[in-house]
């Protein structure tokens, strides 16, 4: 037990402040940070079965909505970098009640291409045309984009496989389906602040 203490403690930078971290504290990190972030797809996996049985009053429950999308965009041809996108897409609803997009994307972004992050990252507001004025809001909010090299996109991803993915009685792939896509898309980042780190 003793032994077990030690070798713990060994494994843990020693500084309190950042200021006073030495390059043995910082290999420490590194080194765990290496096997944690491995562990990503896993933890993606557990958060995304949180929409399991949240309706919210939509007609499917959102983790179904989300599979729906995912399988509409799959069987349309979609890469598997856009099929996980459309997977993923909603996954901020549990902690971003009022800009899920917004989670969605930076969870994205590392791994996939600027259209395909900007797409995500605006889905919500073009959706909104089927039913902002509802809500007492402009339903052409996406105007604003207009022009945008990435808004025919996102009008395409949101009418083809966002909007239809509420239909009961619709084919829905399950999430073990899925599963080894995410893998690989989540396999290495495409671009992040510690990218060159990662790589040496």
């Amino acid at each position: 037990m003793m032994q077990d203490t030690l070798d713990t403690a060994e494994k843990q930078a020693q500084f309190s402040h950042m200021e006073n971290g030495t390059a043995e504290d910082w290999k420490i990190i590194a080194d765990a940070f290496g096997s944690f972030a491995q562990k990503l797809p896993d933890r993606i996996i557990a958060h995304f079965k949180l929409l399991e049985g949240d309706c919210g009053g939509f007609p499917v429950d959102r983790l179904t909505h989300c599979l729906q999308t995912a399988t509409l965009a799959h069987r349309d041809g979609r890469d598997e970098e856009y099929v996980i996108c459309a997977l993923l897409h909603d996954i901020g609803d549990t902690l971003g009640s009022y800009n899920h997009a917004d989670v969605a994307a930076v969870l994205l972004e590392p791994f996939v291409s600027e259209e395909n992050h900007w797409m995500i990252k605006h889905h919500a507001i073009f959706q909104g045309y089927y039913f902002f004025q509802y809500l007492g809001m402009d339903r052409n909010l996406r105007e604003q984009y207009r022009g945008h090299p990435c808004y025919e996109r996102t009008i395409e991803f949101v009418s083809k496989y966002d909007a239809p993915a509420f239909d009961a009685d619709g084919e829905v792939l399950p999430l073990d389906f899925f599963e080894p896509m995410l893998r690989r898309v989540f396999a290495q980042p495409k671009k992040s602040l510690y990218k060159k780190a990662i790589e040496t």
